[in-house]
């Protein structure tokens, strides 16, 4: 539901070569149909991983657990981590007793997170679930409208057993270090890909053996492993950063949403709050007490870079040849982004393609965040015709917000 068809195996590993990814989470792997076509493509290894066409691959998958909690109810999507099929088969047949798997890659399930994983250790010890894109609204540990004020009050007893989170596309880790309570989760941060073109949108760079066991100590941060450093979106491009009304068309910052008492002051409806004004509410550090700006680097993704260089659409032909001009000449497309001299993307491209890659690396972007389920626009050229399509929007929140200051 929702996604690509052509988001199988070999399209994955095919875009995971041009992006520059060595290891992929299959994704799904509760759904009958799409697990037998796991079975078919890929060959598992000594490691506990798997492989197809030199791309290794972690058998993943994401649930909806929806379920009531003292007096409310609670919305929360779970990643699941598991080495083997027989632990995949495992946890399947301990699913389908409270939802129905094959209705979605993503079933809804009528578990609790903490119920779900207790039963679920008891398939495999070495299973990990991972809290997913921890700060949307809607469905997420952190959420305003249906999640928890802390991992404890979710997970309980068994919170030791969390040891990473997602942070999703609507923050980035300077927004995640304000909550002390976080200090001894790693921070992740994954694509959310629908499509075989948006892998890589955020990722991580391990360092550890490349294995599910060096994968899982890495993310408990034991034996001298470690998640290096994520690439992330610029949050305020992710469709929850900002509080708003979209019905309305309506966006405006934590503090402008709090003076409306929460209300969208064109239809005096309830606003949806969004990951900026959630992460307010449960911080207990200023904004400015990030420790870690090495751990992490903002990207754009290269056709976006090209389409907005080129003021035209990402699917374009001419967007297409550039990509695999400077993918083909200069290496995959995280290198080119984050590593590639100027000087080779400019001969290949041009001036303003090159210009725009110099300026996403050091962060000179124009952003309007987005907000209740409508992406933000991250523009590079503020010439550009997305740039200026955007300008005066921009102008107009920060003075709102200035006023209010």
């Amino acid at each position: 539901m929702a996604t690509s068809r052509d988001m199988d195996i070999p399209a994955m590993a095919q875009s995971a070569k041009r992006k520059g990814i060595d290891l992929l989470g299959t994704g799904d792997f509760t759904h009958p149909a799409y697990f037998e076509s796991l079975s078919k493509y890929l060959k598992p290894t000594s490691s506990d991983l798997f492989e197809y066409e030199d791309i290794r691959f972690v058998l993943t998958a994401e649930v909806s657990n929806v379920y009531q909690s003292d007096g409310r109810t609670r919305r929360m999507h779970n990643l699941i981590f598991v080495p083997t099929t027989e632990t995949a088969r495992g946890v399947s047949t301990i699913l389908g007793e409270y939802g129905r798997l094959a209705s979605d890659g993503r079933p809804v399930l009528s578990i609790s997170s903490y119920e779900m994983l207790a039963r679920l250790l008891e398939v495999d010890e070495r299973l990990m679930l991972i809290p997913a894109h921890i700060w949307t609204p809607w469905f997420a540990l952190f959420g305003s409208k249906s999640g928890f004020d802390s991992l404890e009050e979710c997970f309980g007893d068994l919170a030791d057993r969390i040891f990473a989170v997602e942070t999703g596309l609507s923050s980035d880790p300077p927004m995640n270090e304000r909550l002390s309570s976080l200090d001894r989760m790693t921070l992740i941060s994954n694509s959310d890909a629908h499509s075989p073109r948006c892998l890589g949108r955020e990722a991580n760079l391990f360092d550890s053996d490349l294995s599910y066991d060096g994968i899982h100590a890495a993310l408990r941060k034991s034996d001298g492993m470690k998640v290096k450093s994520t690439l992330e979106f610029f949050p305020e491009e992710g469709k929850y950063h900002l509080d708003g009304h979209r019905a309305c068309g309506y966006r405006t910052m934590p503090l402008e949403a709090k003076a409306n008492h929460g209300l969208c002051p064109v239809c005096g409806r309830k606003l949806t709050i969004g990951v900026l004004h959630r992460v307010e509410d449960l911080a207990d550090r200023p904004p400015d007490c990030a420790q870690n700006a090495a751990s992490y680097r903002h990207v754009i993704p290269l056709m976006e870079l090209l389409a907005e260089a080129y003021d035209t659409r990402e699917t374009s032909v001419y967007v297409r040849k550039a990509y695999a001009a400077l993918t083909t000449e200069l290496g995959a497309e995280f290198h080119v982004l984050l590593q590639a001299e100027v000087a080779d993307v400019e001969k290949l491209t041009d001036a303003r393609v090159a210009l725009a890659i110099e300026r996403m690396r050091r962060g000179d972007v124009q952003a309007v965040g987005g907000y209740d389920g409508v992406f933000g626009v991250v523009c590079a050229l503020p010439d550009s015709k997305k740039g200026r399509n955007k300008h005066v929007e921009v102008a107009l929140s920060t003075e709102r917000q200035m006023r209010l200051l």
